[in-house]
């Protein structure tokens, strides 16, 4: 009882139904009681003017009276029969103050009119009329029997109600649900968007009562789009303006290492020069990544993902040689993407730069590529330690760092492979290489074929 009252008070659409429901049902039982009671009274009142007919009928006619057996009922009749007519008293029949030879035993004293008598332990209902031949004749019929008409007539009055208050209750039900409906396609259109999809809400076809509420979500996403642009611009400018006085300090690092030194000044001269390489590729893969989080622009051309594979191979070749690992194309099947270039140029570069770096030295890493009804699938694979699952999340953090790694990075290139992702709307799966000795890593990269075409 505790849950539903917490559900009835935090659900709006379950609040009203509830109380709708609750309204239909509490003015439902006062019509079914007032039609029931009025009904009643009607059959009732119908039965009494059934008594005055057959009085008038008897008198107007002048009727003989049927002849009544021992049992109190006329020959020849129906068990059903309901209404009993007879002399209250004549010249003939009278003796003392009981009508005798009648299947009724009433008093001759009765008034004309209408009575409610009980004779021999039955109620009855006798109506007395002097006829205009001055014959006294009272029509009766029992009580119970009328009641029980009359009910049954009055319970025919409550079926539409019986019938018809469940399928108003269903149709209110559906009434609400489907009044609440655009409210739930907003909320599943707003829980589908990515992190980017900062576009303002379609208002036009959302009812009045809930439009101020939408334009209000607009002007927040509206100041939040503001927000990030400010700070992509700002991490943009910064990584920009770095860029001169680092490349400055390079090029004094290496005029420098031409002067005679000692070794010891030479020793830290490379470690200088180690640490400003380190801040250049940083200040690059940073400017990367603002770019990647920036709004999407529309692919004019589709690309051939073997001919990024062929550009990537080319700038990375000199560290796989440096680490002595075999990287290479598998297969020849290739994909047109309708994607940007430099987009995947991002992702497959960060990825293969990841794959050398993290490989041992004599290992192998390997690109390939397929193609479906919807996606095309970007697979690179490598034979370096891979990453446990309970990372795989994070490691698309910026500047997370698998535990225990001893290589030189960032921690940015798989944030820019999910952001450039994100825009794409591509997916992207990290597994093991093998899974018997939970070793490698093995990246897909899903994206869709369709995009080219919408």
């Amino acid at each position: 009882m505790d849950g539903f009252k917490k559900r009835l008070n935090e659900s709006v659409q379950l609040k009203l139904s509830f109380s709708l429901s609750l309204a239909i049902l509490l003015i439902a039982v006062v019509a079914g009681i007032f039609s029931f009671v009025s009904a009643f009274d009607e059959a009732h009142e119908l039965q009494d003017d059934m008594l005055r007919q057959v009085a008038a009928l008897f008198d107007r006619h002048h009727l003989p009276l049927v002849h009544f057996g021992d049992d109190g009922r006329a020959k020849d009749s129906y068990e059903e029969s309901r209404v009993i007519v007879q002399y209250l008293a004549d010249s003939v029949n009278v003796a003392g103050n009981r009508d005798t030879g009648a299947p009724l035993t009433l008093p001759i004293t009765l008034s004309d009119g209408l009575h409610t008598l009980d004779v021999s332990g039955e109620p009855f209902r006798v109506l007395v009329k002097t006829t205009s031949s001055g014959e006294r004749v009272a029509v009766a019929q029992e009580t119970g029997i009328r009641d029980e008409i009359a009910r049954d007539s009055a319970l025919r009055t409550l079926m539409p109600f019986l019938i018809l208050v469940p399928i108003l209750l269903l149709i209110v039900a559906d009434l609400v649900r489907k009044m609440f409906r655009p409210i739930d396609s907003l909320s599943v259109e707003i829980d589908q968007r990515a992190e980017q999809e900062l576009h303002p809400i379609d208002e036009n076809h959302l009812p009045a009562e809930v439009r101020p509420f939408v334009v209000a979500i607009n002007r927040l996403l509206a100041r939040v789009d503001h927000s990030m642009e400010v700070q992509r611009r700002f991490v943009a400018d910064a990584a920009h303006e770095l860029r001169s006085p680092l490349t400055a300090l390079s090029l004094q690092a290496e005029r420098l290492d031409q002067a005679d030194m000692s070794d010891l000044a030479r020793e830290r001269l490379m470690k200088l020069r180690r640490g400003i390489e380190r801040s250049r590729n940083l200040l690059s893969q940073l400017l990367t990544l603002a770019r990647a989080q920036s709004a999407l622009d529309r692919p004019k051309s589709s690309v051939s993902v073997q001919r990024v594979y062929r550009r990537v191979l080319e700038d990375l070749m000199p560290l796989a040689e440096y680490k002595h690992v075999d990287v290479g194309v598998e297969g020849e099947q290739d994909a047109q993407l309708w994607v940007n270039e430099q987009d995947l140029v991002a992702i497959v570069m960060n990825l293969v730069d990841n794959a050398i770096r993290y490989t041992p030295d004599g290992g192998r890493v390997d690109l390939s590529v397929t193609t479906g009804e919807l996606h095309a699938v970007i697979r690179i694979q490598d034979s370096g330690p891979g990453i446990q699952a309970t990372e795989r999340e994070r490691v698309f953090d910026p500047f997370y760092r698998t535990v225990g790694s001893d290589q030189v990075g960032s921690g940015l290139g798989l944030s820019i492979v999910k952001a450039v992702a994100d825009r794409i709307g591509a997916e992207i799966q990290l597994e093991f290489s093998d899974n018997v000795s939970h070793s490698g890593l093995f990246v897909s990269v899903s994206v869709p074929i369709s995009n080219a075409r919408n």
